[in-house]
């Protein structure tokens, strides 16, 4: 049997005045408060408060996914609100999606005798739920969510509760409504400040597509499968050397495709730690760690209804291939610090300098994620591949750096051409443009290029030995080359470690390594 309050006429009109009173100053502090992390437990608080329940709990619709979830937990262990917060189900099912869908308040005196009681919750939080008590939260546009009272903390909920809750559930719905639209407003000045420096960069280098040509039929074969992939939303996967132009690829796909209008966002997963490389793709929320002030949105967040590009995705660390794997299999992601998901709408391209199928046989990467992402792959070509590419993609290149370098340059003598074509190009694109560079920087306004103006390594590159020469061993060969390439490229760029390292596809710390191993520190000066 319901408890009646306040049996005598002045008692109960003695309680109601009260409870005006009170539902005037809660409505007024509801109003006053935009945080919704701060708005929820204030709500959560007064409510228990005022109506003596052992638990309160506020529960919102994604409309987008049709879902019921909570936003926020309160007196449970940790362990259990994090497991609440994970929790969401569909917004019809239970008591409090039936109030959801129908828009009506609910006293139900014993849940175990009501059929549409979810014992779901109750699993996931170890509590035991007797009586409930629901309102849905109304605003102008419909009912955002529900609020809901468990089990009255001396005797049982009256219908005088049941209409108190009501009408203060009105107050509740417009303080989250507007708290919420506060919110989404920060949010979308972020996104849209953080798109601003994005698109400002892709402006710089929406010209370097045209770098991408060629007509021999290794590329021709790149061509087609990009325009196949530009059509379709499929998930690619871009293997080749280092400076072959994977990222140039990976942009014409983006810039070509129906996601034109939206981000592009690139990151090298081998420049960053695990931590920073967590950070930067989930982004965190403040008080995650040391230095971190305030929230920060992650790409896959800013990059939502655009691309993100991973390059060197083979270098990426166990953990974060779990959860990279997480966002290609749910479109959900958790920031650092953060138990609340964060879904997405991303397409991702990714692209390796490895065979991740060999990785894979190795355990050195994830077989699920692997197979997520080679769901479209695209072998780019080297340069000593397309041979017949060399003279229209150097005479391209030339014309670039002339232009930028302001100086007036009548292209390539057969001699030089002759000299850049013997040349194997173990740095491909990247290697070509560097040449070029040095080449236009020596040489006089209204010159050729001459084989003069071009490297020692060009103009006599290591040929394989022939006759009775005693070969080096494939080792030496390979670190010979290698450290006479860094010199080369540090000599080219005034010794700027972080410049080069940027330029060879490394991390400043392997570029280090080999610094230190080839015995370059006289090569070195650090960027200013």
């Amino acid at each position: 049997m319901r408890r009646k309050a306040n049996s005598g006429p002045q008692g109960r009109g003695q309680s109601d005045a009260n409870r005006h009173a009170l539902l005037y100053d809660v409505s007024r502090s509801f109003n006053e408060q935009l945080e919704l992390d701060k708005l929820l437990p204030f709500i959560v608080s007064k409510t228990k408060e005022l109506l003596h329940a052992e638990s309160v709990a506020i529960l919102l619709l994604d409309a987008q996914r049709d879902e019921l979830y909570f936003p926020y937990v309160s007196d449970v262990a940790p362990a259990v609100e994090k497991r609440l917060l994970q929790v969401r189900f569909p917004a019809g099912a239970g008591i409090a999606g039936w109030v959801v869908r129908q828009g009506l308040p609910q006293l139900i005196a014993d849940v175990s005798k009501d059929e549409r009681w979810y014992r779901g919750v109750d699993s996931h939080s170890g509590m035991t739920t007797r009586s409930l008590l629901c309102a849905p939260l109304r605003t102008k546009g419909g009912v955002v969510g529900v609020i809901e009272l468990r089990n009255h903390v001396t005797a049982a909920f009256t219908d005088d509760d049941l209409e108190f809750l009501d009408t203060l559930s009105g107050s509740i719905a417009i303080a989250v409504e507007n708290a919420r639209l506060y919110q989404e407003l920060k949010a979308s000045e972020a996104t849209l400040r953080a798109e601003v420096v994005v698109l400002n960069r892709e402006l710089t280098r929406h010209h370097r597509f045209t770098d991408l040509i060629g007509t021999s039929p290794a590329i021709r074969r790149v061509f087609e499968l990009m325009e196949s992939a530009i059509t379709t939303p499929v998930t690619v996967l871009l293997q080749g050397e280092t400076g072959t132009g994977k990222e140039l690829i990976a942009r014409a796909i983006h810039f070509h495709g129906p996601r034109q209008n939206r981000p592009f966002l690139s990151v090298n997963c081998a420049a960053l730690s695990e931590t920073l490389l967590e950070s930067e793709l989930f982004g965190h929320r403040k008080g995650a760690f040391t230095g971190a002030i305030e929230d920060r949105k992650g790409l896959f967040e800013v990059a939502s209804g655009g691309t993100l590009f991973l390059d060197e995705i083979g270098e990426t660390p166990a953990p974060m291939q779990a959860k990279l794997l997480r966002v290609l299999q749910a479109g959900e992601m958790y920031p650092v610090g953060s138990s609340t998901p964060v879904f997405v709408d991303v397409r991702l391209i990714s692209a390796t300098h490895r065979d991740l199928e060999t990785e894979v046989h190795r355990g050195r990467f994830r077989e699920d994620l692997f197979y997520r992402l080679n769901a479209f792959p695209i072998r780019v070509p080297p340069i000593r591949e397309r041979g017949e590419d060399l003279p229209l993609l150097a005479a391209h290149l030339l014309e670039r750096v002339a232009a930028r370098f302001q100086k007036s340059i009548k292209g390539l003598s057969p001699a030089g051409l002759a000299a850049l074509s013997r040349y194997a190009w173990p740095g491909n694109v990247r290697e070509l443009e560097n040449e070029l560079e040095r080449a236009v920087a020596l040489a006089r306004p209204d010159d050729s290029i001459q084989p003069k103006h071009l490297s020692d390594k060009i103009r006599n590159p290591i040929q394989p030995p022939t006759g009775n020469a005693k070969p080096r061993l494939l080792r030496q060969a390979r670190d010979a080359f290698e450290a006479n390439y860094i010199a080369e490229i540090l000599r080219q760029n005034g010794g700027n470690a972080s410049k080069v390292a940027g330029l060879l596809g490394l991390s400043r710390v392997m570029l280090q390594r080999k610094i230190k191993r080839y015995g370059l520190r006289r090569e070195v000066r650090e960027a200013s």
